[in-house]
């Protein structure tokens, strides 16, 4: 397992994260998640995704007591938005309140002062973003949290946060969360290049769109089933498994992108572990992207064909001269 920093900070992640979503009643049980913990560390991994609504709370529980004794080993990451009780109407959102709740909460199931990396779960229309932004500086201030993220938002509500937290000083978003595999590429219009332009880090949840792109499901549509059979296809070629090739996909697409591995059980965890150890030739990439029939719409379609000469022979000239 290689590691790269988490956006622009110092803090070390591996290349791979550790979704916890699966920890708790119908998923995996204590005792599988304790081996798929110790799989994932045994490989080298740091990174452990969670979330305070997961398994009705469970999957905080349940990881809190795995990583006694071994907390500041892992880089421990949670989230808040969801609501805690349906019944209160600020037991949800990204407002102070519903922060400050939401993170004491996680930090007692997690049996932890800290944690490294607190995601906002997903954009709340009605929040004011400088507030969530300051909210969160505030947390990071008081040493309850050390880095913040991002998950299901619009790149434009993002770069907005972003800005705002360099003109006031307040601590910005290091991360994004967002869906991405081979029958999944939306991120590609907006989402990715934003986040690549401020350097941040991006953890793709999803990255075997819920288990598709394995070939074990059989109900597929048209599109999805083109797809499979180019994956199939190379991961023969390469002797690696569906899992492992689509895992190698997403990975090579940016430097940025970190896949969540959700598995619930050991041996799904080893299979897509495999990943690290598959290479994709520029032929095999282009043909599932082929199959993937994905294109970026405007403005990105229009913009790769206009031509240079749009800009002046002055530009044309520079821009010869930087290549040369």
């Amino acid at each position: 397992m290689r590691y790269r920093l988490l956006g622009r900070t110092g803090l070390r992640v591996s290349e791979l994260f550790l979704g916890a979503m699966s920890f708790g009643d119908g998923g995996a049980s204590p005792d599988e998640a304790r081996r798929i913990l110790d799989l994932y560390d045994d490989a080298g991994g740091n990174v452990v995704d969670t979330a305070n609504v997961y398994r009705d709370g469970q999957s905080e529980a349940i990881l809190g007591d795995l990583l006694h004794g071994r907390r500041d080993r892992f880089v421990l990451a949670s989230k808040y938005t969801l609501s805690r009780d349906i019944t209160d109407s600020n037991a949800a959102g990204n407002h102070r309140k519903s922060l400050t709740l939401s993170l004491e909460q996680s930090l007692k199931r997690l049996r932890t002062d800290y944690l490294d990396i607190y995601w906002v779960h997903l954009w709340d229309r009605r929040t004011p973003v400088d507030e969530t932004m300051r909210a969160l500086d505030d947390a990071v201030r008081a040493g309850k949290i050390l880095y913040v993220g991002i998950s299901d938002a619009p790149a434009w509500v993002v770069a907005q946060a972003n800005t705002l937290a360099h003109w006031r000083g307040w601590t910005p978003f290091a991360g994004l969360q967002v869906p991405y595999n081979l029958l999944k590429r939306d991120v590609e219009r907006e989402l990715l290049p934003m986040a690549e332009a401020f350097g941040m880090t991006v953890a793709a949840w999803s990255p075997l769109a819920h288990g598709i792109l394995t070939g074990r499901p059989s109900d597929l549509t048209p599109q999805q089933h083109d797809v499979v059979a180019a994956v199939r296809e190379v991961a023969d070629e390469i002797g690696a498994t569906p899992a492992q090739v689509a895992l190698a996909w997403t990975r090579s697409r940016s430097a940025a992108v970190h896949p969540i591995l959700g598995a619930r059980t050991a041996e799904q965890l080893a299979d897509n572990l495999g990943a690290l150890d598959a290479t994709l030739s520029g032929e095999q990439t282009r043909r599932l992207e082929a199959a993937a029939d994905f294109t970026l719409g405007f403005p990105g379609d229009f913009l790769a064909q206009v031509h240079p000469g749009a800009f002046g022979a002055a530009s044309i000239g520079r821009d010869r001269a930087a290549r040369s």
